[in-house]
């Protein structure tokens, strides 16, 4: 099952393709300067979707046009690479979005090689948002990113040596299942869970592993390994929706960790054309907050002059206007200080499985 829809995503994602570089010819023939509109990836142009429940891109776009000569490069670079993936596609073959930049030094055209690898993951994102087709379906994927799960999940994944069935805790190791880069091509067959856990850092599902917290508790462990990978979010909001598995977020107690949860509850600013895909809107925040900073006494480190500035910034991101953020962020410049979720290692190593996240779980309704 899992097959027939990865094959007819990708006969989708290279129809579309072609078709965006058939407009390119057909503004030609009409005699029309080539040019293509993007949405303005910032943050003064998201907005909330009250039907999907995440925040999208608005109206605001910028324009690629081959009127000037910054324009008709970028144009030009788009035609490559439209080109490199249709092709690839074709071929079954996948490349890495490090890869596409390097590719691009054996182009004929020196104009249309990148001067970077920012440019050339820019236009991938570009390439995405004109075409409604993710990346994955373009066989594009980003280097390794070692993101894990475990629990009592069973799954069917495809490889390249056929189907092969996987129980994320009895046929992996201590590491867990490792999160493939198109999370679309599983199959989830079968489950205990009741809810799912998305941890931060390494250190901590690593504790919680070695705690049997899976066990005890039923969850599915996601580790987010910071910042999380699309693949991350991507099967994170699937373990949701096609199990009806409630989802909770944990995370160190600071401005970027803050951010961390809004990727995956909200969106992400970048990538808000695929929230609907990605986000997890009923997502719950349940990672240090800077009243367990108080309330525990927990080790702390003050905030540095670009922590303020983040929270400062929140404070006016779309995403975090609600009572919860507003109270905790004003909370956390008054007090002037941050915490790291293995702090609570600080009242035992045992602390976190048996006491915080059972207290916190049980009043969120979630146990």
């Amino acid at each position: 099952m899992a097959t027939d829809t990865t094959n007819q995503s990708e006969a989708v994602a290279r129809e579309q393709l072609l078709d965006l570089a058939a407009e390119f010819y057909d503004q030609f023939a009409d005699g029309a300067v080539p040019s293509m509109q993007i949405p303005t990836r910032t943050k003064s142009n998201i907005e909330y979707d009250e039907d999907a429940e995440v925040w999208v891109y608005g109206d605001r776009h910028s324009t690629r046009s081959a009127k000037t000569v910054s324009g008709a490069k970028k144009l030009l670079k788009a035609i490559y690479v439209i080109d490199f993936l249709s092709t690839q596609l074709d071929e079954d073959r996948s490349s890495t979005l490090r890869e596409l930049y390097y590719l691009s030094e054996s182009w004929d055209h020196e104009i249309a090689q990148f001067s970077d690898q920012n440019e050339s993951n820019q236009l991938i994102e570009d390439l995405e948002i004109v075409s409604d087709v993710s990346r994955e379906d373009f066989h594009m994927r980003p280097e390794e990113s070692g993101a894990t799960l475990m629990g009592p999940l069973q799954l069917r994944e495809q490889t390249r040596r056929g189907e092969r069935d996987i129980h994320c805790q009895k046929d992996v190791g201590e590491g867990g299942y490792q999160i493939p880069n198109n999370p679309d091509t599983i199959e989830f067959l079968d489950n205990d869970a009741d809810f799912v856990l998305c941890v931060e850092t390494g250190g901590m599902r690593d504790r919680l592993v070695e705690n049997g917290f899976d066990d005890e508790y039923n969850t599915i462990i996601v580790h987010l390994k910071g910042q999380p990978a699309r693949a991350t979010r991507r099967i994170t909001r699937r373990l949701h929706d096609e199990l009806d598995l409630p989802v909770v977020v944990f995370t160190d107690g600071d401005p970027w960790s803050y951010r961390i949860f809004a990727s995956v509850a909200y969106g992400s600013i970048k990538s808000a054309h695929l929230s609907e895909y990605l986000a997890t809107p009923d997502a719950q925040y349940i990672g240090i907050q800077p009243t367990d900073i108080v309330e525990y006494d927990l080790p702390t480190d003050p905030l540095s002059d670009s922590d303020i500035n983040a929270l400062e910034n929140e404070l006016e991101d779309p995403r975090f206007q609600d009572d919860f953020w507003t109270t905790e962020i004003e909370h956390q410049l008054d007090i002037g200080k941050k915490a790291e979720q293995q702090a609570l290692a600080a009242r035992g190593l045992d602390f976190v499985t048996d006491e915080y996240l059972p207290s916190r779980l049980d009043e969120m309704g979630v146990i």
